[in-house]
């Protein structure tokens, strides 16, 4: 009798316990933004619109200074609202002919990433357009390193066309210089690209130190365009992507800055869906 008191007892503490493991929040991280989510509306009115990311509880944008404004006064905004940058972008053009400029206004935002988000190329993405990209990203990422800023190239989804035995995108990350070359990963981008943002997790590991949060409509086969219509972006848990395995494996890599990014016309009511999602999901 004492042996099945005992063993019952066991039963419902380890109950407990499991439940209680269960109900953990998986998504522990600051909720950011790509500021290209809110591209219209930054053109229209700067101030409002942070007013209304702060009001979603977001913390973090990924984005540039808005035209019109210096970074410092940029910077004050933020700050009035309790909102960081944390990475900012560059376009390729500029992270090879001017770093210094990239480098001057990362540290005026206070940001501690750069992010390039497509290598220029006509056509198809070759395995040309790959070597180029792989020596100016060794070249800049030294650069930003030695400024104390980490340089991390955005996939865009033709980087995952077969080369030799595996992709473009193997042969960029394999020949960039690990200590001045990390990435974004872009979870739809990857996936329109024909590859699973999880195994490219697991395969890269902490070569990866930003994530673009991004859903992708169910029932569209991607290409290697690095173009979709941008209703096929969708609120984060509806669409295609296996949103929970992508925060399991990001977070078990120790990844800190996720980007929530919407392009398409319905941010209104996605962003909001999107943030509820992330907040909803358990361990």
């Amino acid at each position: 009798m004492k042996a099945f008191l005992v063993s019952t007892l066991l039963m419902v503490l380890f109950g407990l316990k499991a439940s209680a493991q269960s109900n953990k929040p998986l998504y522990t991280f600051p909720i950011g933004v790509q500021a290209y989510t809110y591209r219209n509306e930054f053109a229209k009115e700067v101030e409002k619109t942070l007013d209304l990311i702060a009001s979603l509880g977001i913390t973090e944008i990924e984005g540039n200074t808005p035209k019109g404004l210096t970074p410092e006064a940029y910077k004050q905004m933020l700050q009035k609202r309790k909102l960081t940058i944390p990475a900012t972008g560059a376009s390729y053009e500029e992270l090879v002919s001017d770093p210094q400029s990239v480098i001057k206004q990362a540290k005026a935002l206070g940001s501690r990433y750069v992010m390039v988000a497509w290598i220029p190329h006509q056509g198809a993405f070759t395995i040309d357009h790959a070597k180029k990209a792989v020596e100016d990203f060794n070249k800049a990422g030294k650069a930003l390193k030695a400024a104390g800023l980490t340089f991390c190239y955005h996939n865009h989804g033709y980087e995952f066309s077969p080369y030799e035995q595996g992709t473009l995108f193997d042969y960029i990350v394999k020949n960039t210089h690990p200590a001045d070359v990390s990435f974004e990963l872009d979870i739809l981008w990857a996936q329109h690209g024909g590859a699973d943002p999880v195994a490219l997790l697991k395969k890269y590991g902490k070569r990866f130190q930003l994530i673009h949060l991004k859903d992708l409509k169910k029932g569209i086969k991607g290409d290697f365009t690095g173009s979709t219509p941008l209703e096929n972006d969708v609120a984060l848990g509806t669409g295609q992507i296996d949103i929970p395995g992508v925060i399991k494996e990001a977070k078990r890599l120790g990844i800190r800055h996720y980007f929530i990014e919407d392009e398409s016309p319905s941010i209104a009511q996605q962003v909001p869906q999107s943030i509820a999602y992330l907040k909803g999901l358990k361990e």
